[in-house]
């Protein structure tokens, strides 16, 4: 087995997906010098962090964190541009298996029943084959051992992409676009919600707007990165 490992390694080398060079023994998806150089956030043991203040009178959302800050061209970019536009499922599970190791470690995101990533529309998620956040869910779940939900939330509605739109577009690009199959299930649980990038939150609270119509439901928030201040 590992002779055959080493044969495919030579023809299919395997490349940090931070830097692109060679991964030694041992190291997956991303090599050790980019894993330390990537830019923690340690908002999960800040419970005033600025992610949070976002909602703050708006959403109640238990707690907010993004695991890395992000910035244009840097390694996080890469990674999540990889996970989105070029098919690097491994990617999203390295970044959610990060986000889970933050996760047991943070007293606010103790007692979770749930994971539900925010869902993708049918045609966009065909066209990427996958949902990225899905994805992320998954590497929360290997690290954390808790289940992934993907089929009580659904997104009703095929929006425009936000990347270039104003904060008042986005946030009208996504207003009430999320429906609930079963919310029943959800009674008094603590559901973690899970997306890639966190910019305006514009789509986290239409997730979340859904989710409160739940009885008893508490909401906590994980994603990838957002923009450092």
């Amino acid at each position: 087995m590992k002779l055959f490992k080493h044969i495919i390694n030579l023809f299919y080398p395997r490349v940090c997906a931070g830097c692109g060079n060679l991964l030694l023994e041992g190291e997956e998806t991303v090599c050790t010098t980019c894993r330390f150089l990537l830019p923690k956030t340690g908002y999960e043991l800040n419970p005033g962090n600025p992610l949070a203040q976002m909602f703050f009178g708006q959403m109640p959302f238990n707690a907010v964190m993004a695991e890395f800050f992000f910035s244009k061209s840097g390694k996080v970019q890469q990674l999540i541009h990889g996970l989105k536009y070029h098919g690097s499922r491994e990617n999203g599970l390295f970044l959610g298996r990060e986000i889970g190791k933050s996760l047991v470690q943070a007293p606010d995101y103790q007692g979770i029943d749930v994971i539900i990533p925010i869902p993708l529309h049918p045609k966009k998620e065909k066209i990427r084959g996958y949902n990225q956040s899905a994805v992320i869910a998954e590497g929360i779940s290997q690290t954390t051992d808790i289940h992934v939900d993907e089929k009580i939330m659904f997104r009703a509605i095929f929006t425009a992409t936000q990347t270039k739109m104003t904060r008042e577009d986005r946030w009208n690009n996504v207003e009430n676009i999320f429906i609930l199959k079963s919310p029943e299930r959800l009674k008094n649980k603590h559901v973690l919600l899970v997306d890639d990038v966190i910019t305006t939150g514009a789509t986290l609270m239409s997730a979340g707007k859904a989710l409160m119509q739940v009885e008893g439901i508490k909401i906590s928030v994980a994603t990838v990165a957002c923009a450092s201040n």
